[in-house]
């Protein structure tokens, strides 16, 4: 019986229980192979307990769950592995060893679902002999080749539904609330969610702002008789000529972590503009929770592509999405490229046209009173 391994790695996003369970019922239902789970992403290969089968009973009841059955390591990359050797910690490659574990295991595939980084690694793999096919997972949509990776469209809702919550409040007490929001360099989640949740300054990584703009537009907003507005942050966004704001630095291994630009913001508008302001952000809220039902039948559709490509024994391929169907682009192209907003996308130029501010243009002045009869 021919056989395949599924891991998940990366960090955790709505949907990738989802894959697990098409990638199952798929290749045990319709192809009669064998499918193996690996715990923690790439790191369960390097366990001596870290593979295990994967029966259909496993994903009977996993389709809606949030997080992953087999869980996952955004730090477990074989070709620079953090080790502790003489009392020095030191970086390692022990993708050889990966690669002999798979060989030793008799896998026909491995079924990898992750981001970018996660990707990169399984294109690496796949150039020293491992039968490897991707599908794009991240709720920050940051994927090359794919109209969307599983994850993103629960994150957006998620963040959605904050800023409209916190549209009464901001209401009740004619504040300012600052929203800050995932997505690392990309800001799709900031764009997509501030649209969907009415967001009156949306700041996003692609597009650098100024301080003194922001203060403008809440200045003519309130001139125009609004008491309050809601300010949707991505974590990467930064002013011109300035760095985005790093919560913890990064190494070799780790990247850096990005967050506190809404502090920055929410601090400046408070004292500058002389208005009152919060700051929420919402950190993991974005990636917990059960997926969204699009969410589900993407990673469900994407994860039955790879299957396909697997059987068929094209790989070193990603499953992806194009105009609402499955298709396949080589690993080599999807790790070589990261998608980020395009600032004279559709959604952009809407949300300017509606009068959304993105803090790089002054706002219009507020118009002329009606003269009186």
């Amino acid at each position: 019986m021919p056989r395949m391994a599924v891991l998940t790695g990366g960090g955790d996003a709505p949907g990738l229980n989802a894959v697990i369970r098409a990638v199952v019922r798929s290749a045990t239902l319709t192809y009669g192979w064998e499918v193996l789970g690996v715990r923690d992403g790439y790191d369960g290969f390097l366990n001596p307990h870290g593979v295990f089968p994967l029966t259909l009973g496993d994903v009977e009841d996993i389709l809606a769950r949030g997080g992953t059955i087999l869980g996952a390591a955004n730090r477990g990359n074989p070709f620079a592995r953090k080790v502790v050797r003489a009392g020095k910690e030191m970086l390692v490659d022990v993708s050889d060893e990966v690669v002999a574990r798979i060989g030793s295991l008799r896998l026909d595939a491995v079924i990898v679902a992750g981001g970018d980084g996660t990707l990169g690694i399984a294109r690496d793999l796949f150039h020293k002999g491992v039968p490897v096919v991707g599908v794009p997972k991240t709720i920050d949509n940051d994927v090359w080749g794919t109209d969307a990776t599983f994850g993103f469209d629960t994150a957006v809702n998620c963040a959605a539904h904050a800023l409209e919550r916190l549209h009464t409040t901001a209401e009740a007490h004619h504040r300012v609330m600052v929203v800050e929001l995932m997505g690392r360099e990309a800001g799709f989640i900031t764009l997509y969610g501030g649209l969907a949740g009415g967001a009156d300054i949306i700041l996003i990584p692609e597009i650098p702002f100024r301080y003194q703009v922001l203060c403008e537009t809440v200045q003519v907003r309130i001139a125009r008789g609004h008491k309050s507005s809601i300010v949707a942050v991505a974590e990467g966004a930064r002013p011109e000529g300035g760095r985005e704001v790093i919560a913890r630095p990064g190494d070799a291994v780790v990247v850096p972590r990005l967050g506190g630009i809404g502090q920055f913001v929410g601090k400046y508008l408070e004292e500058t503009c002389g208005v009152e302001t919060r700051v929420t952000v919402l950190g993991h809220l974005q990636r917990g929770g059960s997926p969204s039902a699009f969410d589900r039948w993407l990673a469900t559709t994407l994860a039955g592509e790879a299957v396909r490509l697997a059987v068929n024994r094209q790989f070193g391929q990603v499953a992806v999405l194009r105009q609402m169907q499955a298709a396949a682009l080589p690993l080599d192209e999807v790790a070589a490229h990261v998608k980020r907003v395009d600032p004279e996308c559709d959604a952009v130029r809407t949300a300017r046209e509606s009068g959304i501010c993105f803090g790089d243009q002054a706002p219009p002045l507020p118009p002329l009173p009606s003269p009186t009869p």
